[in-house]
């Protein structure tokens, strides 16, 4: 048989928030969730990605695996 009252609490409408901002709405098991970095301010999400390149590190990974440019 299974045991009452050992799942949390389920909140249908918890609200994300990131820098203060609510960011979206979602299920949890809180009823407010704070977080640094989502998809709308993460470098690869936003295009803004770079690849820092020291000591000629991607041609050698290229090169290494046969990566053709």
């Amino acid at each position: 048989m299974p045991r009452k009252s050992i799942h949390p609490k389920w909140y249908e409408e918890s609200k994300v928030y990131c820098d203060g901002q609510h960011i979206m709405t979602i299920g949890s098991t809180k009823e407010e969730l704070h977080v640094d970095i989502w998809s709308g301010n993460h470098p690869f999400f936003t295009g803004s990605q770079k690849i820092i390149d020291t000591e000629g590190r991607v041609e050698k990974f290229m090169k290494k695996y046969k990566i053709p440019d």
